[in-house]
């Protein structure tokens, strides 16, 4: 909101400037009007803008994003087919093309599973590593098209077996069947692998799910892993994804204006958030649902890394909740990418996505046990 604020009040300054310029006119007195409206309770009320895609995008981000806008706009590219909406069709095929791997479909503890390894050979340090991507998809969706685009890419670069998780989603189920799927999985990996050689991660509904594990396994007494990534997401359930973001964030990333609450649900807090019926009879103020609720579950998180963009609908809660975890003195990596939107690194053409991809790489590298 500052940027926009800068941005009104230096086009005032233009406009005075050419009016000074001009022959038999003088500048206005004083400065220019103010459309910018604020209420007593710090509401503002912004006029309607148009906001440029960034400049500090690559050329290939920069049509992508505008790419991206208008497929949000197109209701036959964002149809969920089957299990792999239109607009992220093509950049699963590429993906296929540019990191080679095998899928082999499985069931791990009674849970369906594909298990992803990379054609050219799991590295000798990752001999006794392995990763769990846990999907997006709003907890109701995006099987198995979130999931392998998420570890395709990473199995591949990083030369490391990735198990992507088909958990339990709604409308048919509900809290907590996602949580126990993840830990039954987990649990039996722990008899292969020891806890600190184990990684966990997933984007949107799937960055939620793997905090949501961290307090679901402190419930359960199991070890945590090595590392997570919370990727496109945060440790909060609010109004959308919560904060300054639904009204800023949304629009400029998605075209679509923020889910706003009806007045009497302000203080609801078993309605389903956001539209999302696996949480129909969840308190969203637990701990297990919203771990950023609880400072001594935070606490006990291991190393976390969060992704996120400018125009991501979940910035306000990745940056909130990356603010509580260091304040709980967990080791915890923030990066936002400029001028792109959330679940931006689905497409591998774009250099933002292979710089996201280098560092999810990189930390999981860093933090799991050889």
């Amino acid at each position: 909101m500052k940027t926009v604020l800068i941005a009104l009040a230096a086009a005032g300054l233009v406009m005075c400037a050419n009016a000074a310029d001009s022959p038999g006119q003088t500048a206005p007195p004083g400065p220019p009007p103010n459309p910018v409206r604020v209420d007593a309770d710090g509401t503002v009320h912004v006029p309607p803008i148009s906001i440029p895609v960034s400049e500090y995008l690559s050329p290939e981000g920069k049509a992508y994003m505008a790419e991206h806008l208008k497929d949000m706009q197109n209701p036959k590219m964002v149809a969920p087919g089957s299990g792999v909406p239109p607009f992220l069709a093509g950049y699963l095929k590429r993906q296929q093309t540019l990191y080679p791997v095998d899928q082999q479909d499985t069931n791990i503890a009674g849970v369906h599973a594909f298990v992803y390894t990379p054609k050219t050979g799991i590295a000798a340090q990752n001999a006794k590593r392995v990763l769990i991507n846990l999907h997006g998809g709003g907890f109701m969706g995006c099987w198995p098209a979130c999931g392998q685009l998420e570890s395709i890419p990473i199995s591949s670069l990083a030369k490391i077996k990735v198990i992507s998780l088909d958990y339990r989603e709604g409308p048919k189920y509900q809290f907590p069947a996602a949580s126990e799927d993840v830990a039954a999985v987990y649990k039996e990996l722990l008899k292969t692998y020891r806890p600190e050689q184990v990684g966990i991660y997933g984007c949107s509904a799937g960055g939620m799910l793997t905090g949501m594990s961290m307090a679901w396994f402190q419930k359960q007494g199991l070890p945590k892993p090595g590392a997570i990534g919370i990727l496109c997401a945060g440790l909060t359930m609010s109004n959308g994804f919560g904060g300054d973001a639904n009204y800023i964030s949304v629009p400029a990333g998605e075209a679509r204006m923020p889910f706003v609450l009806p007045p009497h649900a302000a203080a609801d807090q078993k309605r389903p958030r956001g539209g999302l019926p696996y949480f129909a009879n969840a308190d969203l103020n637990d701990p297990l649902v919203s771990p950023a609720a609880s400072p001594a579950v935070l606490a006990k998180f291991p190393p976390t890394l969060f992704v996120t963009a400018t125009r991501g609908m979940e910035l306000s809660a990745a940056v909130y909740s990356h603010s509580r975890l260091v304040k709980a003195g967990v080791d915890a990596e923030l990066h936002v990418w400029e001028g792109l939107f959330h679940g931006f690194f689905y497409n591998p053409d774009v250099p933002e996505s292979r710089d996201c991809y280098d560092v999810i790489v990189k930390f999981f590298d860093r933090h799991l046990a050889r």
